[in-house]
């Protein structure tokens, strides 16, 4: 669990970032959650977009991805939401 001074250092590193995922009619498959799960080890900050005919509301979405792939849920703002996961291999980011 992060604090909320993380959290605020978190959003502030994600304000400029360009979604890497879509979310659409779809819903989330698990081919999306495998690549995901990628992208969090990788990039361990991740900005995904939830496409109006989805179904789903950024925040439920977030939810479903952050309980599947044991990640945080950072911040979800209209269609956008930040999901953010430590990388075991290469951490890049220090928390404060």
């Amino acid at each position: 669990m992060i604090t909320s001074k993380q959290r605020s250092y978190l959003r502030a590193i994600a304000h400029d970032m360009q979604p890497i995922f879509q979310i659409g009619k779809g819903g989330i498959e698990e081919s999306m959650l495998r690549q995901i799960d990628e992208a969090l080890e990788a990039r361990e900050l991740i900005k995904i977009k939830v496409l109006n005919n989805s179904g789903l509301e950024a925040r439920e979405a977030s939810d479903i991805i952050c309980e599947e792939l044991n990640c945080e849920g950072i911040q979800a703002i209209g269609s956008k939401m930040v999901l953010y996961r430590r990388s075991v291999k290469k951490p890049k980011i220090e928390l404060p």
